[in-house]
């Protein structure tokens, strides 16, 4: 059985295929803007619709160079956060009693740990 093992082969480290005969769609580069200044280039086969919107790595939206922003773009809410979501319930007054209240709790437990 050993003398039918490959020798001298990495398997799954290398392909056995080669680029002989392939022959690479024809390409163009873009540059997309972003608002907050970073500029980049993406490569898309030229008859690939190229959208006017990519996503920058800060998280914004950048925009194709020469091309107008679509209408048709969602306008994103900002996100609610924990202290949007409470104040939607309570006032500033009725938070400042409870955590009045909770302070007393707070004070009243570690007094009663010193005691013992």
């Amino acid at each position: 059985m050993a003398e039918r093992s490959l020798r001298g082969m990495k398997i799954g480290a290398s392909s056995l295929e080669t680029d002989e005969g392939v022959r690479f769609v024809p390409r163009s580069e873009h540059t997309y803007t972003c608002p907050n200044g970073h500029v980049f280039h993406k490569t898309f086969a030229e008859e690939a619709d190229v959208p006017a919107l990519w996503e920058c790595h800060c998280g914004a939206n950048a925009l194709l160079e020469n091309a107008e922003e679509p209408e048709d773009t969602k306008k994103v809410k900002p996100q609610r956060t924990h202290w949007d979501m409470l104040r939607e319930r309570r006032t500033i007054e009725e938070l400042d009693e409870l955590l009045d209240e909770r302070m007393a709790l707070i004070n009243k437990r570690g007094m009663r740990s010193r005691m013992s």
